[in-house]
């Protein structure tokens, strides 16, 4: 997903390792997690009234949005990820566990699941949580009105594709609520990593009273409607959210926190200060950034951990406009950039130099990692070269001049320091002039994706655990997240057959074949470097972590 520093049309990925996995968590009744030992939030221990608790966290811009068909960024899932519950969750290392499927059952050919709900389930209007709001908010990501730009994750449902493109009906998608508390859904194509999609928000239930005719629905505090184990009590917008125990969630001996203040402060100095005062418990994972030039010094001192995980911080090139429809600018751009540099001096995280797109914490075939099994020596840093082909690829486009273009990031101190430097560097290495523009966070998405910008900062986190995320997502022509446009019909051909191919292997080989083209061929984009969160916590916290993605996993947390 989209973080803030976001499946394709086809999918048919056997990974064994995860097969079994899956296999597993489907049949299991457990729920996410057995209650603590001090009970719940209000629960008492001999007698004593246990002492609130409240968890507090800074966000560096508004949630663009929480509902789920419109989610698209890590931001609004942080928040999300306590106000809603879908059928399954993923743990911190990104397996799925049951949370409001009560069972979940396969057909022998993959490609029918049955899955039961619980029965104890409300929404915050006191409704009954039931196998219909599943079926109605599919079909609504799904409907091409909705403009859902996650809807390809349902693809996976039979003729989802085909009602989401306007050439066939919502009766025609393979999902049914037979009952209540029973839903039939209908792949086209058997994935055994089905039950982790389940965890997705865009399979998120939403209560069609509280949705239809009223498109601001999730916009407010006082008319969003959620089924999770927390409710919104306050949005004031531009400052802070705050979040309260639900006292009707099915499961709530096992949250501990009566109250979660999210505040909304984009400076990383003013963050630092926050958690200085003790004024806020995290920082990290998404939920506010060290400063860069305290980083190194906070993670020797041993005050801040770092973590490796399953994110990529890259640049987009604008493949349409020019000069970056070129692929020897692009090549010049991305050889002449010392990364390691840009970790060393700017960074400071011990993030590893990227090549490639997929991370090196992402698992591959026959037990190795993707990165293992496919190194990313797409390319090589390499200035005399990249100054070559920059003169050659301004001489194709018949420039005599490097034009005027503007690298655009979305405000913060972090993405600002690392695009000075690149700019610099550029500068150094091939005598062309950058500007830099920053905009908010939800403003940067639009533009991006409407492709207003020559070169864009970017980062991907992960969705699942598995190289799909990565390649299909962001250079498959067809994904709703190329927001480059980069398009190369081999590429497209190899992650088509990716999905249908006889096994897990030749299936990542399709993949790394078609990453390889896309960088070391192509240039389609420029990976920077792959991510590693830096993160701090006040002391007396459990179970607040960054789980592998690099997002902050916060509500089953507790506090001493």
């Amino acid at each position: 997903m989209k973080e803030n520093f976001k499946k394709p049309v086809q999918f048919m990925l056997v990974l064994l390792i995860a097969f079994s996995m899956l296999l597993a968590a489907c049949s299991s009744d457990n729920n996410k997690p057995a209650p603590s030992n001090n009970g719940g939030a209000n629960g008492n221990n001999g007698g004593e009234t246990k002492a609130p608790q409240e968890f507090r966290f800074t966000l560096a811009s508004e949630p663009p949005s929480l509902d789920p068909a419109l989610m698209t960024d890590a931001q609004s899932s942080i928040v999300a990820a306590g106000l809603y519950e879908g059928l399954t969750r993923l743990n911190t290392k990104g397996e799925p566990e049951n949370a409001l499927a009560k069972e979940i059952k396969h057909s022998e050919d993959g490609k029918t699941y049955t899955i039961t709900l619980r029965d104890d389930a409300k929404w915050s209007n006191g409704d009954p949580v039931t196998a219909h709001d599943f079926e109605y908010a599919w079909k609504r990501s799904l409907n091409p009105e909705t403009a859902s730009e996650y809807a390809y994750m349902l693809f996976y449902l039979e003729n989802g594709e085909k009602y989401n493109s306007g050439e066939g009906t919502a009766d025609e998608v393979g999902v049914k609520a037979t009952d209540d508390h029973t839903l039939e859904v209908k792949l086209y194509t058997p994935a055994p990593y089905f039950p982790s999609l389940l965890a997705h928000y865009t399979y998120l239930p939403v209560h069609e009273g509280t949705v239809e005719g009223k498109p601001e629905w999730a916009a407010e505090a006082n008319t969003i409607v959620s089924n999770g184990p927390f409710l919104l009590k306050q949005w004031v917008h531009a400052d802070k959210l705050v979040l309260e125990k639900n006292p009707d969630y099915y499961n709530k001996d096992a949250i501990n926190f009566d109250k979660v203040t999210i505040s909304l402060v984009e400076d990383e100095n003013t963050v630092y200060q926050l958690f200085e005062t003790n004024k806020i418990d995290w920082i990290g994972a998404q939920a506010g950034s060290v400063p860069t030039d305290l980083t190194k010094k906070l993670i020797d001192e041993g005050k801040a951990e770092v973590t490796a995980v399953a994110s990529t911080y890259y640049y987009l090139f604008n493949n349409n406009k020019v000069p970056f429809n070129n692929a020897k600018v692009r090549k010049a751009f991305s050889m002449s950039i010392d990364r390691q540099s840009l970790i060393d001096n700017v960074a400071q995280a011990n993030q590893q130099p990227a090549f490639g797109l997929v991370p090196p914490s992402i698992a591959g075939p026959e037990g190795k990692m993707f990165r293992e099994a496919f190194p990313d020596s797409y390319f090589q840093e390499n200035t005399e070269e990249a100054k070559k082909l920059l003169e050659e690829g301004l001489s194709e486009l018949g420039l005599t001049a490097f034009p005027e273009v503007t690298l655009l990031y979305n405000t913060s101190e972090g993405h600002k320091k690392l695009a000075e430097a690149v700019v610099d560097m550029w500068r150094k290495s091939l005598g062309v002039e950058v500007k830099l523009a920053n905009q908010e966070w939800g403003t940067f998405l639009e533009s991006r994706k409407a492709g207003q910008f020559d070169i864009a900062r970017s980062g991907w986190g992960a969705d699942i655990n598995h190289p799909i995320n990565f390649t299909y997502d962001l250079i498959h022509p067809k994904s709703g997240n190329n927001d480059g446009k980069y398009n190369n019909p081999k590429v497209e051909q190899l992650l088509d057959g990716s999905l249908v191919a006889e096994s897990a292997e030749e299936s990542m080989k399709m993949m790394a074949e078609a990453e390889k083209i896309a960088i070391s061929e192509d240039m389609g984009v420029l990976p920077a470097y792959y991510y590693t969160t830096v993160t701090m916590v006040k002391e007396g916290f459990e179970g607040v972590i960054s789980d592998y993605a690099g997002h902050l996993d916060w509500v089953h947390g507790s506090k001493k």
